[in-house]
């Protein structure tokens, strides 16, 4: 705008100087509407100030900027147990195991490559050596057979556990990568194992039969355990494709055999001793279809963090996802290749290895990939690095069961049994140890839970809130949070987080009471956001006697206002009774009944401040005015100018 001197009473107006009947009436217009309560008045009733509030976490984690009070019951992360509505605690605590050689003290060393179980006892395996748990001394004995210990031919890449001839066994796949056999082996008991040259990288049992399908793609069965094996279908894809060999429901609800490979599901037909292609196909990914399993009424088949879940139909197959990849993901450090599942009761877990990239893949390869399924993207689908993890899904949402404390280092494999320590759990492998979960069959209000053990801390982030509008600054005034299972020991510390900044505030002294406590922001006067998320640090005493306390978040409330950007509102009165520099009060009217009908936002100017002009782009909202009869043009008009 140029700057224009403005004498006294006068106003400047889409190019035209207007005389003034009176002074200039100035208002903020940049205002909120009153509220309007129907019914009860509730938390969001006050007239200066709005509230959101988190009491409901069900959601699950995997949000990371709310979409208003829709979003309320979801996390960016959290390592909380999330499954309950008011309450918000420790999730349960991992046992690692003695990683100890009965009647010494040499520490067992190696990655975990194999778990099973097997009479009420769980079996492990270090690299080759095979273990088996003992309870009373919470160490693991060495598999002897012979009288010598056990190690097997090569390394562990499947194993379950059969009932044939009336005989329970352990049967694990092994495959010959760098040395070693290739085969299988199978044991009924710690003392006594067989080894079977015949090539398996996976297995499965059905139709009681003993099934194994090999790197190329060949399948097999025996009809006992030393049975020798008998050819069966094979599949037409690359060496070394296959990535896991099931059981899952057809169309018509019966049991048949899945094999899953990097670029989708295989269906067996018995019948004809054939692979068929299912209609749930994939690009390419290493680790597609790695720990594929049936839960429920479903398959749930992983791809990288994704998960797809496959309802098989008689004319077309349901295909949907379902995996932490979802909605906004997890944070990057969290990120990585799913390859696991197991189910539970109530829950479909999920190791998620966060330690490596998938490789890079063959030409061969992927010219096989496009030849087959030329619609689809990039035939590569990059994992990160960072800390490994369990999580698991409800049909509702996500939960962290357990994160590494360290990055770089895997989850090597994971199962739910009765086995081992006599009630449900949930055991895995991370850095050389075995570890156990306890795992509820239902889900109980933890006030409710007696003899449940928690883990020592956990942490808990909100999404980031803008109250649905990033461009309006805010002001937080207060927050409430609602405790109980609180003490000098177990405590909740809360943290919080500005315009996405990384930086983190505390928000005032630990919660060690329960009852509600309040932080006022700022003294008081409230802190600026445009944005806004916090962290709940749950924290438990140490040491056995106090495994079954843990602090409980209710409810977290915080209480902020809205600002908006200052506008302003102007009402003149326009002196039309006479000339006014060059322009007739005809001439001014006119003028004056164009800028009320401008659709666009025209100029205004009624104050010159040393030199510099105060200038506004306003809209006419509204115009009265006393006009004389007849010839004479004279009269005032009252006009309202605002600020959009």
């Amino acid at each position: 705008m140029a700057n224009k001197v403005i004498s006294p009473n006068e106003i400047y107006l889409n190019g035209v100087y207007y005389p003034l009947a009176r002074p200039v009436q100035s208002v903020l217009a940049s205002i909120y509407p009153a509220k309007v309560t129907i019914g009860d008045t509730t938390r969001d009733s006050q007239l200066r100030s709005s509230v959101i509030s988190w009491s409901d976490w069900r959601g699950g984690i995997g949000v990371e900027r709310m979409q208003g009070a829709a979003d309320a019951d979801r996390a960016w992360w959290s390592t909380c147990q999330l499954r309950y509505r008011h309450h918000l605690v420790l999730p349960a605590l991992a046992n690692k195991t003695t990683t100890e050689i009965t009647g010494g003290a040499t520490g067992i060393e190696g990655d975990i490559t194999m778990l099973a179980e097997l009479g009420n006892t769980m079996y492990a395996s270090w690299d080759l050596a095979p273990y088996y748990y003992v309870k009373a001394s919470d160490d693991w004995t060495r598999v002897t057979s012979g009288g010598s210990a056990y190690s097997f031919p090569s390394t562990p890449t499947d194993a379950i556990t059969v009932r044939m001839s009336g005989t329970d066994y352990v049967v694990v796949a092994h495959r010959n990568t760098d040395s070693g056999a290739s085969g299988f082996s199978y044991f009924a008991n710690a003392t006594t194992v067989a080894n079977v040259s015949t090539d398996a990288e996976f297995l499965a049992f059905w139709d009681d039969r003993l099934w194994g399908i090999d790197s190329t793609g060949q399948l097999w069965y025996t009809l006992t355990i030393d049975g020798t094996p008998i050819n069966d279908a094979k599949l037409s894809v690359p060496t070394d494709y296959v990535t896991d060999l099931f059981v899952g429901r057809d169309a018509q609800g019966e049991q048949i055999l899945y094999a899953s490979t990097q670029v989708g599901l295989f269906a067996h037909d018995s019948a004809n001793q054939r692979f068929v292609e299912t209609q749930f196909h994939l690009p390419f990914h290493q680790f597609n279809g790695t720990g594929s399993v049936r839960w429920r009424d479903s398959i749930y088949s992983p791809s990288g963090l994704g998960i797809y879940k496959y309802i098989n139909g008689n004319i077309h197959a349901v295909i949907s996802v379902m995996g932490p990849d979802r909605d906004d993901g997890v944070p990057s450090d969290r990120r990585g290749t799913i390859k696991k599942l197991a189910g539970t009761h109530t829950e479909l877990i999920a190791a998620v290895d966060a330690t490596t990239a998938p490789e890079s893949v063959a030409s061969t390869d992927v010219a096989y990939q496009w030849s087959r399924q030329p619609h689809f993207g990039s035939p590569v689908i990059d994992a990160d690095t960072g800390y490994s993890s369990i999580i698991a899904w409800n049909d509702t949402g996500w939960e962290a069961k357990w994160q590494a404390p360290d990055a770089g280092k895997a989850v090597d494999q994971v199962m739910v049994t009765n086995a081992g320590q006599g009630d449900y759990r949930m055991w895995w492998g991370y850095d050389g140890s075995v570890y156990h979960q306890m795992v509820p069959f239902d889900i109980i209000n933890p006030a409710q839970l007696n003899n449940y053990e928690y883990a020592l801390s956990a942490t808990h982030e909100t999404p980031w809130f803008d109250a649905q509008q990033t461009e309006v600054d805010k002001s937080a005034l207060r927050l409430k949070i609602e405790t109980s299972g609180c003490s000098s020991t177990e405590t909740v510390t809360v943290y919080y987080y500005t315009d996405y900044s990384t930086t983190e505030v505390q928000a005032g002294s630990a919660i060690t009471s329960n009852g509600t406590t309040t932080y006022s922001f700022g003294s008081g006067a409230g802190t600026e956001f445009r944005a806004i998320k916090f962290k709940l640090a749950l924290v438990r005493a140490s040491g056995s006697d106090n495994q079954e306390k843990t602090p409980d978040v209710i409810s977290l409330t915080l209480e902020y206002r809205k600002k908006m950007e200052a506008k302003w509102g102007h009402t003149v009165e326009v002196d039309l009774n006479r000339d006014y520099k060059g322009n007739s009060p005809k001439e001014l009217r006119e003028n004056l009944v164009t800028a009320i009908e401008s659709v666009n936002l025209v100029e205004f100017t009624y104050r010159d401040d040393d030199g510099g002009d105060r200038n506004y782009y306003v809209d006419v909202s509204s115009a009265s005015g006393i006009e004389y009869t007849g010839h004479d043009e004279r009269g005032s008009s009252r006009i309202t100018l605002v600020e959009p």
